[in-house]
């Protein structure tokens, strides 16, 4: 398909619709998940805590749904994938070949990719700033359950 990715009939609603077009009102929903735990076959531990970290506020937030957990799964890969590679090259920018020449540390080559995998998912999940801005959540984005908000509203009365 050429051209723009079309917008979500969401963001179309959101905004008023401005170019009139006809908005896809058979369009999929799927039901947004509460919190679920990492899949049994993620066993990087690093990416067991990326899960724990991201899928509570893409969850909270409205964003997750059964139909994301693949790119949230990819996102916690890249993301351990990139550490790991990371503390491999440790300060070696460049590695010493067998022949006396240098080249680039191979674990920074893998850095550099795992970086772009993290910021092309976490683009498609809203995880960066300009992306988040894209995104309409039922609710205005708010947290359903946000604990200090509901402590503050009981010191005040």
């Amino acid at each position: 398909m050429a051209g723009r990715r079309p917008k979500p009939k969401a963001l179309k609603e959101a905004a008023g619709n401005p170019g009139k077009r006809p908005i896809n009102q058979d369009e999929p929903e799927f039901e947004q998940l509460l919190n679920i735990d990492p899949p049994d076959w993620i066993e990087d531990e690093i990416a067991i805590q990326c899960w724990q970290h991201y899928c509570p506020l893409l969850c909270s937030s409205g964003v997750m749904t059964l139909a994301d957990i693949h790119n949230l799964e990819m996102f916690c890969i890249a993301y351990a994938t990139w550490r790991h590679s990371i503390a491999l090259a440790g300060r070696e920018i460049t590695i010493l070949q067998e022949n006396g020449t240098l080249k680039k540390n191979p674990a920074l080559s893998a850095a550099n990719e795992s970086f772009k995998q993290l910021q092309s998912i976490g683009a498609l999940m809203g995880l960066d700033p300009a992306n988040r801005t894209k995104i309409v959540v039922p609710g205005g984005g708010k947290p359903k359950d946000n604990k200090f908000e509901a402590m503050m509203r009981l010191m005040k009365k």
